[in-house]
């Protein structure tokens, strides 16, 4: 008989129900999640059973929201289309289709987010290149009014989170990953604060058209460095979900803590 060299963890939906609620996952919370499926090992029906298991755990009264970006559907001179020629610039910005929350796919969020932006009950907010998902109760407050420029302050789908206390979950992502922190850069005062023209595809009664507007610009290479510190100085614990590495956190915590750092070390 063959031995099996297999080291990744197989996975099915009781068992992340378990460990998730072994790193703090409780009823009635509401959680931005950021996730790598893989990093798991092997989930027995992949996407879905882990959004089923979350959702299972935060129940009726609570709310998951995930990312759904479409950055793609951004001017081609900001490099999110780095593969394709110079030349080829015009017909992309004139023919890119414009933002429909039904039909329009996130972008390098991952399978998971994929599955979630269209599971029954979602709820997409409108930002034509930086949407969020969200699925529960407060699933349409999070949603509601995600303005063109304001896209991670005040009435942002980051700050109303924030608003309702809610919670942050990396499965197996770093501090890269985690949308929250651009709340802080938002907030915080620091002099390397810059603004930026953005252009993107968006319905405008009935039409395509090519919109402008002005927006704080974010930069996430930081981030890293940061997470680690608020680990250290918050005695973060890192958890384990079958082969995965999971933080599990306050949003106002981690916020409040990198407004102060930014406004520090920036």
């Amino acid at each position: 008989m063959k031995q099996s060299k297999e080291t990744r963890s197989i996975l099915i939906k009781e068992d992340l129900v378990k460990q998730f609620r072994d790193c703090g996952v409780s009823k009635g919370q509401a959680i931005f999640v950021h996730t790598s499926l893989k990093s798991l090992g092997f989930v027995v029906g992949g996407a879905e059973t882990l959004i089923r298991a979350l959702l299972e755990i935060v129940g009726e009264e609570g709310t998951l929201m995930m990312p759904s970006q479409t950055w793609k559907n951004l001017d081609p001179s900001t490099g999110v289309h780095w593969e394709e020629p110079e030349e080829w610039w015009p017909i992309i910005r004139a023919n890119w289709p414009a933002y429909d929350k039904e039909v329009t796919p996130a972008i390098g969020m991952g399978v998971v987010a994929e599955v979630f932006r269209k599971w029954p009950g979602a709820k997409r907010s409108d930002h034509p290149a930086r949407s969020v998902a969200a699925v529960g109760k407060y699933a349409g407050y999070l949603t509601n009014n995600h303005d063109l420029s304001n896209i991670f302050g005040k009435g942002s789908p980051v700050d109303k989170l924030y608003e309702l206390d809610g919670h942050i979950l990396l499965i197996g992502v770093g501090y890269e990953k985690n949308t929250s922190l651009h709340l802080a850069e938002i907030r915080a005062d620091f002099k390397s604060k810059k603004f930026t023209n953005e252009s993107s595809a968006v319905i405008i009664n009935g039409k395509r058209e090519w919109v402008t507007y002005s927006t704080q610009a974010v930069d996430d290479s930081d981030f890293v460095a940061l997470g680690n510190q608020y680990d250290k100085e918050a005695d973060n614990k890192i958890h384990k979900v079958g082969d995965a590495d999971v933080r599990f956190m306050k949003q106002r915590s981690l916020v409040d803590f990198a407004t102060e750092w930014m406004e520090k070390n920036r």
